[in-house]
């Protein structure tokens, strides 16, 4: 194969992909579409970490938001966040936070997520799992990013999330530990985006937001002609209203996408 395969994940996200769809042979282009920093105000997150033991389960929205939230941990963790670790349960609603939380020392056990065939990783695959836990009083902590300049700042699946919470009688909290931005291009790379809408490559959208930034970065290029690969539906729905020719729906998962890469190759 020798099309070129746009991977638009932040850079946190998108080195796992890069790497392995090259061992794949495929001449890989890495395109973040969303920038990602720490909060401006990480005096909430620190103040978590000394409530620790607060919540009944935790959400982390993505890979980054356990990333960010960690690097405010306490030096020395105090006893009581030890203990109160054994009996919080992290919900992750995807492998990538899954190992993310590992990586950080997070028990097994203590990591919900859906399992690895699941067609979804999203939070509706992510109920489905640990909504036995879930019971009346049940206090989850959401910890997620923000983006920046935008006037909604919760997104659908974390919203759906909390509201079954909310349904069974449980209580929502949320925290902000990093915050997301569009990347801001020069003018060569806004030229090498308009040749990559014409040249057949194929595009991979794990994100609405990246395609919003994305349009937004090059207003005036035209997409009839470009090819994406989107890991939600809401994502693919996104591309079709941006104006993709072709947009083809794949699971979250590196031999699904490789498996639609090809089948894009062979219908060239």
């Amino acid at each position: 194969m020798s099309l070129r395969v746009v991977v638009t994940r932040p850079v946190r996200d998108a080195m796992p992909w890069v790497e392995a769809l090259r061992q794949r042979g495929l001449d890989v282009w890495a395109l973040p579409l969303i920038e990602v920093r720490p909060a401006a105000d990480l005096r909430p997150v620190q103040q978590v970490w000394q409530q620790w033991g607060h919540w009944d389960g935790v959400l982390y929205v993505s890979a980054n938001a356990v990333d960010h939230f960690y690097a405010q941990k306490p030096a020395v963790a105090r006893e009581n966040i030890a203990q109160s670790a054994i009996k919080t349960i992290a919900f992750a609603p995807g492998p990538g936070t899954g190992q993310a939380l590992l990586h950080q020392g997070v028990a097994p056990e203590c990591v919900a997520t859906p399992p690895a065939n699941s067609p979804q990783f999203d939070s509706e695959a992510l109920w489905s799992v640990v909504q036995h836990r879930v019971v009346p009083g049940f206090r989850l902590l959401v910890v997620r990013g923000t983006t920046l300049g935008a006037a909604q700042q919760d997104g659908v699946g974390r919203d759906w999330f909390a509201a079954q919470v909310l349904a069974r009688g449980g209580t929502v909290d949320y925290v902000v530990v990093y915050e997301r931005g569009a990347p801001q291009w020069q003018q060569a790379t806004c030229t090498a985006v308009a040749q990559a809408a014409e040249d057949g490559s194929v595009w991979i959208f794990s994100s609405s937001e990246a395609i919003a930034n994305l349009l937004a970065n090059v207003p005036t290029v035209s997409w009839q002609h470009a090819r994406a690969i989107c890991t939600h539906p809401r994502i693919a729905q996104a591309a079709r209203a941006a104006g993709f020719g072709v947009v083809c729906e794949s699971r979250p998962a590196m031999d699904t996408v490789l498996a639609s890469i090809e089948s894009l190759c062979n219908d060239r």
